[in-house]
């Protein structure tokens, strides 16, 4: 495999493991480095839609004790379903050409280019009760989705579900219609998949996978997708209008539409308001007034500003890390 490297503070570990709605986490391994220290690495399968699509196995690895590093492993995936090492005759794209396409999308996955310094010292200096997060959630990113349809339809999986269940779902509409590639990782054999194209959806039979009512907004979605709304386009937009766009598909509400441009398509603006963001922040912020769904997002959106998506992430980790949700249960 051939390597490259980032700087930024990420906890690789927290990020993928978050349960954030955009993807499934990727398939994770246990590694011990020379002195026995524990390296989270996780596989995925990346697809560089700037180079005509060209799969790529991806590995990123970082020492528990080193925050602000994370390590690029990569190896090219031939069209004859073969594991090759890389060699400039085995494509018609460079390595020069292959890594900057892999660093642009590894930085965009893992939202390298915010900068979270930022917005830890920002907390701080406005005292808001949200600093108290930094301790829990050190090094958290936002995980955006390398699939656009993929967060779309696992977006409209993830209402009314737990985390589980629709990480299932998605994974076995990949496993049944997506592109599947079989690699051995640590003498282990993984089937690594991509998720089936909008077209590529029509006619399946979702519900075998778990999704149950939500087929019909997924397909009735599907056909929005292929033939009223650009996919990509959206991310072109400003949020109001964005938000509009995406709210048009069956299945999607306010918190699942800020989902979706939050995670797919990284609008920070978005703040996500679902029952237990709601909850906490009426304890953070209002005493522990009642407040309605839609007004709690109006809060996230007009007291962090450009920062509400982050803001939502680490209330939401928070309160599960410090103890909070917990006690909001009762």
């Amino acid at each position: 495999m051939s390597k490259l490297s980032f700087n930024s503070l990420i906890n690789l570990k927290l990020t993928q493991e978050s349960g954030q709605t955009s993807q499934a986490p990727w398939f994770s391994i246990e590694e011990k480095d020379e002195n026995n220290n524990q390296i989270n690495s996780y596989f995925e399968l990346i697809f560089l839609k700037d180079l005509d699509n060209l799969p790529i196995l991806a590995k990123v690895s970082q020492n528990s004790n080193d925050l602000n590093h994370m390590k690029l492993d990569y190896q090219l995936v031939s069209d004859n379903e073969c594991d090759v090492d890389f060699t400039d005759e085995s494509t018609i794209f460079t390595q020069k050409e292959i890594e900057s396409a892999l660093t642009k999308e590894i930085t965009k996955i893992f939202n390298l280019n915010f900068d979270l310094e930022k917005f830890y010292k920002h907390l701080a200096d406005t005292n808001d009760k949200l600093a108290e997060s930094i301790e829990f959630c050190n090094g958290l990113r936002l995980f955006i989705a390398k699939d656009k349809f993929e967060c779309i339809i696992s977006s409209i999986c993830s209402a009314n579900n737990s985390i589980a269940r629709w990480t299932n779902s998605t994974n076995q509409i990949k496993s049944n219609w997506g592109y599947n590639k079989e690699f051995i990782v640590n003498n282990q054999s993984k089937t690594f998949c991509g998720f089936p194209k909008i077209s590529e959806l029509k006619d399946k039979d979702l519900k075998s996978c778990g999704v149950g009512y939500r087929e019909d907004y997924m397909k009735k979605s599907e056909d929005l997708l292929l033939n009223e709304i650009d996919i990509d386009e959206i991310a072109n937009m400003n949020y109001d209008e964005a938000f509009e766009t995406i709210s048009k598909l069956p299945g999607v509400g306010p918190k699942v539409a800020d989902c979706i441009l939050l995670y797919g398509y990284g609008f920070m603006e978005a703040f996500p308001s679902d029952v237990w963001i709601k909850r906490i922040v009426s304890h953070l912020y209002f005493d522990g007034k009642e407040i309605s769904a839609n007004k709690t997002r109006d809060f996230g959106m007009e007291h962090f500003g450009d920062y509400a998506g982050y803001a939502q992430l680490y209330l939401f980790h928070y309160a599960r890390k410090s103890g909070l949700m917990n006690k909001l249960k009762k």
